[in-house]
């Protein structure tokens, strides 16, 4: 049986009653469980166990912006936090204190100090696996802190656990502030590299920490650091001071952590490419029903672009969650995804309401890779008209049927994420021709709460060999944690910001637009012909804009847009208006293609730029200072 880590949660074994830190008071148990390494192993897989599923609807920071929405009786607590119903009383996506399917990272990291403290008692390891494993466990008790600090702001640093008979001043532990919190993460990611395995490739422990793993993770962390919200922020955080006056967020701008992102970023795609990682390129054998991929460049893309996220362990994914939500659990972010197959007799895992905006479907490029409002040959204002489907956009949809502007001469991302109607979908082993106006095959039937309320539908996700009639037939794969593409954009994002663009930055943003298949940053936004905005690439205001939107099409939906967005500070922006889709209960084209509100969004900074401790928290430990308005 393969080792696929995360796969026993030691229940209650560790329970503590007391705050975030405290050894537990079963040391007998705990030397029970280093004294031999097959023991030993499952204490080290349930260090891996607080990682957050984001394959699972209900879990996953993917719902967390807004670039999905779902029917009212259907919302996840992700869509609610951005309505604005989080509260301190009753947190939402409660990484701190544990929510649903998800323990406290407290907890994880408890768990990882105690692996650490114990693991050079185990009598049948040898010494660098036993290193090994205590590094492993470093490394996840520092992302455990910095999924925190992500959410939370300056957070405690717990480092190791206290004795059970430490005083209430020991326990009550204190925030640190954002530099302090900082420091800690990296340091600790430093200290686990030099022990780790250089990459783990072994089919068995696909997953488990390596060095490829940790130091793209580190550059993830000082790209947090070196942005907006948290570098030299006293716009928001001037009167955020701990109890001896201690301001929690640096007050000053630092350019230097721009410089150390670059370094993290550059040693990180190195580290990836000496160690066989590589963008995404298919090359299995495409399905029978694509008789024209050999011939079709576009087609190719297409596969190039589905697979990346699809394909189980693929030469792109640096880290993938090897513990996906269970095979025949009903609540997989594929199922939520899935759209229906009319002809199969039952449906029961294709729910078909994890909706994108329309505002997503706007956000992709166009097909000569420029944002919609900025491609002359685009016909910007009249995007929300209907046009019949031409023979050169047959790839596109299908060809004489009538559709959106909005829906045609868009880049391959645009078609390998989003359905939409009169488009095509490859999913159920097969290729659908989309009818979703209500009543049709794909669109709302009756008033079933199963729709896709904006008109689109989030095909990135959804494996092609899935099935919807039975949750065993969906194909699962490791969810990406993190892939080399976001190394190549934290790369050009850092360049930027320290010094402004230069050909290393446009050649880190060209490799991510090559495989997407559109045309190099210099010869899109070079062109008088088609850039309304000639040569915005050259400046670094410019280059930032042109950074921002290819990261946001690029990670879409995959966990990223909510804390990119944050990170620079525009959740006012884009988490502050109505979201809108198409009239989905309308039967006619006429009607159909009408745009309308289907939710809110509300964001209230700078309260909203973290989420609060809960009060009962805080009446534990006194010491804690809440976030900001809550």
């Amino acid at each position: 049986m393969k080792k696929k880590f995360i796969i026993i949660l030691l229940d209650g074994l560790f329970y503590c009653d007391n705050y975030l830190d405290i050894v537990p008071d079963q040391t007998q148990q705990v030397d029970l469980l280093f004294e031999r390494k097959d023991v030993a192993y499952t204490a080290l897989a349930t260090c891996y166990a607080y990682l957050p599923k984001n394959d699972g609807v209900y879990t996953s920071f993917m719902t967390m912006s807004d670039e999905i929405t779902t029917p009212i009786a259907k919302e996840t607590d992700g869509v609610r936090i951005m309505k604005g119903q989080q509260s301190a009383s009753n947190p939402k996506f409660g990484l701190w204190s544990g929510w649903s399917d998800q323990g406290s990272l407290w907890e994880g990291i408890r768990h990882c100090n105690i692996l650490i403290e114990n693991i050079h008692n185990v009598v049948d390891m040898t010494e660098q696996e036993m290193n090994s494993w205590a590094a492993e466990a470093k490394f996840l008790k520092a992302y455990y802190h910095f999924l925190l600090f992500t959410y939370y702001g300056p957070i405690p640093i717990v480092d190791e656990n206290l004795p059970i008979s430490a005083t209430d001043n020991e326990v009550r532990v204190k925030r640190s502030t954002v530099d302090q919190s900082v420091d800690y993460i990296v340091q600790t990611i430093d200290d686990a590299i030099l022990d780790l395995p250089v990459r783990e490739l072994s089919s068995n422990d696909l997953g488990r920490i390596d060095q490829v793993i940790a130091k793209s993770i580190k550059s993830r962390v000082l790209l947090y650091a070196a942005s907006p919200l948290f570098n030299g922020n006293s716009e928001m955080y001037s009167g955020f001071v701990n109890e001896d006056g201690e301001h929690y967020f640096n007050q000053a701008y630092d350019q230097n952590k721009w410089d150390l992102a670059k370094a993290a970023s550059l040693d990180a795609i190195n580290a990836a490419l000496e160690n066989g990682v590589g963008l995404y390129e298919f090359s299995s054998t495409p399905p029978n029903y694509e008789d024209e991929y050999e011939e079709s460049e576009f087609l190719r893309t297409l596969y190039d672009l589905k697979y990346t996220i699809v394909d189980k362990w693929n030469s792109e994914l640096i880290w993938g969650n090897s513990n996906p939500v269970r095979d025949n659990d009903w609540w997989q972010m594929q199922a939520a995804c899935m759209m229906k197959n009319p002809s199969a007799s039952s449906v029961e895992a294709a729910w078909q309401w994890i909706a994108p905006t329309l505002r997503i479907a706007e956000l992709f490029y166009t097909e000569n890779g420029l944002p919609i409002d900025q491609d002359l040959t685009y016909d910007f204002q009249n995007r929300f008209n209907t046009a019949t489907v031409g023979a050169f956009q047959n790839y596109q949809a299908q060809y004489g049927t009538t559709t959106a502007r909005l829906n045609l001469n868009r880049e391959p991302r645009f078609y390998s994420s989003l359905g939409f109607d009169r488009g095509y979908n490859r999913t159920w082993g097969n290729l659908w021709q989309l009818r979703m106006k209500k009543g049709e095959s794909h669109g709302r039937i009756a008033n079933s709460d199963d729709y896709l309320i904006t008109g689109y539908a989030l095909k990135k996700l959804v494996h092609p060999d899935s099935e919807g009639d039975g949750y065993n037939k969906i194909v699962t794969y490791a969810w990406p944690m993190i892939r080399l593409s976001e190394l190549y954009l934290n790369y050009a994002e850092a360049i930027n910001e320290s010094t402004g663009p230069n050909q290393d930055a446009y050649d880190a943003l060209n490799a991510v637009r090559e495989r997407a298949g559109i045309s190099n940053v210099e010869d899109a936004w070079g062109n008088a012909s088609i850039s309304a905005t000639l040569n915005k690439h050259t400046t670094q205001d410019g280059f930032r804009e042109i950074i921002r939107q290819e990261r946001l099409i690029e990670l879409s939906f995959e966990g990223n847009r909510y804390n990119d967005i944050r990170r620079w500070k525009q959740a006012e922006q884009y988490f502050n208006s109505p979201v809108f889709g198409w009239s989905v209960d309308e039967t006619s084209v006429s009607g159909y293609y009408n745009i309308t509100q289907v939710g809110i969004r509300s964001f209230n900074g700078p309260r909203d730029y973290f989420h609060p401790i809960s009060i009962n928290e805080i009446t534990i430990n006194p010491n804690l200072i809440q976030n900001l308005g809550w």
